[in-house]
Order: structure tokens, then sequence, then C-alpha cells
């Protein structure tokens, strides 16, 4: 497939055309929740190009900037730890905790290394055997499938060494607590593409079913994003709530079937809490009991310290679309990717980090 017709201008110009024409005055509100789509958006500058009367809003779609401050600190104890190896994702390095990052524990001499999989972490412990290994899974249903494939692994080859600190969490519980708040109108949902390749579209049926809000699963090209969202405008004025599949080429309905497996076979669900949402139940992945020697909660012994939200941060704020980035009193002035006060900052995927980087054209 050619794929450079989803970014075609003239196609792209036609569809904004459509949007508007179908909208015409009526308002509007829709939220992407999806790190990567908050991305694409800013980088069209669709904000400033789609009508007047149709509002997006960002969502907690970057699992690093949902990650609560309580598990940021708690990677850091464990970095603190004697004898102790962190392997983690690029994304965590720089994420504050409460008066600390992983990059600052790095810098003054902890075992922090980056790695671009759970498997590199294996590799890790089984180079150090006489260390504890620890490996940060972040991250919504399209990581969680590599790491319980990781422990799969390492149940196998029976590495002692070796651990995990599961902070996974799951979309759908996060829908439903936005959906819920009083305090915001959402009318429709640009369900996430790489959540999507792994669940497909079950897990989203509740929205239109039980709370009358339809969900469009889209790609990441301009048409792609347009196209979901001419979708929703139309199930919004017609009142026919459902979720669609505008992805074909990328989601299947029924998902991968062997992520999903993967998933149940290792973690189970449980309350997790969430940057700005609070405790959301049954949202979390968490170890079962077979796995629970792969746990660092269970298994290491370590302090965490006292837990803070950094002042004036607005993070929590921006991740329930309460509001836009660029209304927060430190955007851009004590909070920039040089010197980030929340993770909606350091994050390639995080609102605030989108909007300062096509802060000109969004």
């Amino acid at each position: 497939m050619d794929l450079s017709i989803f970014a075609n201008p003239d196609l792209t110009k036609a569809e904004l055309s459509r949007i508007k024409e179908r909208a015409a005055d009526t308002n509007i509100t829709l939220m992407e929740v999806c790190g990567t789509h908050t991305v694409s958006i800013a980088r069209y500058g669709f904000r400033t190009l789609l009508p007047h009367n149709i509002k997006l809003l960002s969502g907690p779609g970057c699992p690093v900037c949902v990650s609560a401050n309580e598990d940021i600190d708690t990677a850091i104890a464990l970095a603190k730890r004697e004898k102790t190896i962190v392997c983690t994702f690029g994304d965590m390095m720089r994420v504050p905790g409460s008066s600390s990052s992983l990059a600052q524990e790095k810098a003054g001499g902890a075992d922090v290394r980056v790695v671009y999989s759970p498997l590199d972490a294996l590799a890790v412990a089984k180079e150090n055997p006489t260390y504890d290994v620890v490996f940060i899974g972040v991250g919504f249903e399209t990581t969680a499938p590599v790491v319980a494939g990781a422990a799969l692994q390492a149940q196998q080859a029976g590495l002692e060494n070796l651990s995990v600190l599961a902070i996974h969490k799951t979309m759908p519980g996060a829908l439903e607590a936005l959906v819920n708040d009083p305090n915001l109108k959402i009318d429709g949902l640009i369900l996430p593409g790489h959540v999507s390749v792994v669940t497909g579209i079950k897990p989203f049926e509740f929205l239109a079913e039980k709370y009358q809000i339809p969900g469009v699963i889209t790609g990441f090209e301009p048409l792609d994003i347009l196209t979901g969202i001419y979708d929703l405008v139309d199930m919004v004025i017609d009142k026919k709530p459902a979720i669609k599949n505008a992805y074909p080429r990328g989601v299947r309905d029924e998902g991968n079937k062997h992520a999903q497996a993967l998933i149940e076979q290792v973690f189970e669900p449980c309350d997790v809490q969430w940057r700005g949402l609070g405790l959301i139940p049954q949202s979390g992945l968490c170890f079962r009991p077979e796995f629970a020697h792969l746990d660092a909660r269970r298994r290491l012994d370590f302090e965490v310290e006292a837990t803070r939200e950094h002042k004036g941060c607005k993070c929590g704020e921006v991740l329930k679309g309460q509001m836009r980035p660029e209304a927060c009193a430190l955007f851009d002035k004590k909070c920039s990717p040089q010197n980030p006060i929340g993770p909606c900052m350091v994050s390639s995927e995080g609102s605030c980090s989108a909007a300062y980087r096509y802060r000109t054209i969004s």
C-alpha cells in the first residue's frame, strides 16, 4: 500500500472542507487519547485548521505522563539500592519525582541503563548475576505483551536476579473515568491506534452502549485523523453512537489474540493511581501470584520517600483535558523540555512537549 495517499494535501483539504460542511454551526468537543495522535494533531496544526466550533482536547494518552509521582519515586528508590541495576525506557529518565529523577540518580553514581526492550534487561541480568536487575515496566496494552513475554523467558531461564516494577495501565478504565467527570463534556473520542492493535474494538464498545459516546480508531497520518474526526462529527450530529475502526490497515476488529493471551497469562487487573485521574479500579496490570517472584515491589527491600507534587505543575489538569498546556503558568517559563517540571513536558508523547515543539502552528 502506498501510504503517501494518507498525507496527500489535496485530499486533506477536501476532508477539512467536508468536516466544516457537516459540522455547520454545531459545537462539538472531541478528545484524542493517544500520545501519538496528540503529536500528529499538533504537528499538522489541526486545532487552527478545523472549524472554530470543533474543539480538540488532549487526554491521558502518554503512559509516562500518567504514571503517578509515587511510581516515579519507587523507581528512584530502587535505583538508590546497593548492588542494583535499573533498566528503563529513555522517556522515564528525566521524569521528575518528588525530589530527584532517574537521570539525577545516574549522575550521582546509580547504575541506571536505558534499554529498548525488556529483553535487554534479561541480558543485563544474565551478565550481572550478583546484582538485582530491575526493569521499569511502563506503558499501556501496547507494551504489556512484550513485558509478559520477557517475564516468561526469565522464568524459563531461571533468572533469580531479575524483577519488574510493573506500572502498566489499561485504557478503558481511564476513558470511563473521563466520561463520568461532570466537569468535562466529551462528545466523541479519537481512540488509540497503537493500543487497539492489541485490544481490538471490543474493550471500547461500552462507550457507545453505556454512555452514548461515539469513538473512532484512527491511524496517525493527516487523512487518518481527519477521516476519524469526520466520522465522529457525523455520529454526534446523527445521534448514532458507535465504535468504528477507521484504521483497518493497522487494526483488526478482534485485535491481536496472541498478545492478549500473553497479557492474561502473566498479569491480572488491579487498582492503580493515574496522574490527574486518581485511583481507577481495575485499570492496571499487576503480576499474577505465580509470577510474584518477578514483582520488584514484593521481592526487594527498599524505602520510598514521602511523595509530593510539584507546585504549580498542571500536568494532571492537562491529562484530563481541563486545560491546554499553554494555559499553565509554568509553560515555556519555568517548565520547558530543557528544564521539565512535569512529565507532560518530558515525554515525546506528552501534551506539553508537543505544544512546545509545535506552538507556532498549533
